[in-house]
C-alpha cells in the first residue's frame, strides 16, 4: 500500500498493483531465460529501443536515490573498432594465462558479440555525484557502483522480455575504454554491453553447455 495526500491534507491509501500466479510464473521464466548472449543477428533494433530500455533501467533502486548510472551509447565505428582491438589484446592475454587443460576450451569459447551486435552500450558510475547527499555511502561508498549494476540487470530483464539479447563484455581494460570514450576521469567503468537479437535462444548458460562451469546450490547460512 502507498499513501497520497488528499485535498484536505489527510492521507489517502492507494492500492499497489496485484501480481497473480501467472505473472509470477512468467517472471520466473524471464529470470531463467535471461542469458549472457554472445552470438547476435545483425538486424538493427527498432528505432528508440535502446533509449526506452535505458529509461526502464532508471527505475532501478539506487543508494540515497543518487541515480549514479551514466550511459554511453557507442555508435562511432572508430570507437567500436578501438574497443574490439582492446578486447582482442585482453583476450589474448587471458588465453595465455589459462592452464593447459583449460586453454583449449577457452580458445573455443566465443566471448564477445562485438562484431555482430547492432547496439553497444558502455555503463559507468559517477562516484562524485552530489545527488542523494551521500546517504547510505559514508561507510560503503561502493554502493554507487552496486546501484549501477542493478540498473544494468534491470535493462537485461527488460530486453529479454522483448526478445532482445544482451551480453556483458568484461574482457576489457577499463582505462582504455574510458579513454576511448572520453568520459570524465572520475567515472567508474561498470561494463560494456552488446545488445541485439540472439541467433538462438537457450535457457542453459553457454559456459555450462560447453563444460566450462556448472551451476551450484546457493550458499545460505543462518545466524
Amino acid at each position: 500500500m502507498s499513501a497520497l495526500s488528499g485535498s484536505d491534507g489527510d492521507s489517502v491509501a492507494q492500492a499497489g498493483p496485484s501480481f497473480d500466479a501467472a505473472f509470477r510464473a512468467g517472471l520466473r521464466d524471464l529470470l531463467m531465460w535471461r542469458r549472457d548472449v554472445r552470438r547476435f543477428r545483425r538486424d538493427p533494433l527498432p528505432e528508440g529501443t535502446l533509449e526506452a530500455l535505458i529509461a526502464l533501467a532508471c527505475l532501478a533502486p539506487s543508494v540515497g536515490l543518487s541515480e549514479p548510472w551514466r550511459f554511453v551509447i557507442v555508435e562511432n565505428e572508430a570507437a567500436r573498432a578501438a574497443i574490439r582491438d582492446n578486447f582482442a589484446a585482453c583476450n589474448a592475454a587471458a588465453l595465455a594465462a589459462q592452464d593447459r587443460e583449460r586453454a583449449g576450451l577457452y580458445a573455443r569459447l566465443k566471448l564477445a558479440g562485438l562484431e555482430e551486435a547492432p547496439c553497444h552500450l558502455a555503463v559507468f558510475a559517477d562516484p562524485s555525484t552530489l545527488q542523494g547527499h551521500h546517504l547510505g555511502r559514508h561507510t560503503m561508498p561502493e554502493m554507487i557502483e552496486y546501484s549501477a549494476v542493478i540498473a544494468m540487470h534491470t535493462i537485461w530483464l527488460a530486453a529479454r522480455a522483448q526478445g532482445i539479447g544482451m551480453g556483458w563484455v568484461s574482457i576489457l581494460d577499463p582505462r582504455v575504454v574510458a579513454a576511448r570514450l572520453d568520459v570524465p576521469a572520475d567515472w567508474k567503468f561498470i561494463g560494456y554491453f552488446c545488445l541485439g537479437y540472439p541467433q538462438s535462444d537457450e535457457h542453459v548458460p553457454e559456459l555450462e553447455r560447453s563444460g566450462w562451469e556448472r551451476r551450484r546450490l546457493p550458499v545460505v547460512s543462518r545466524r
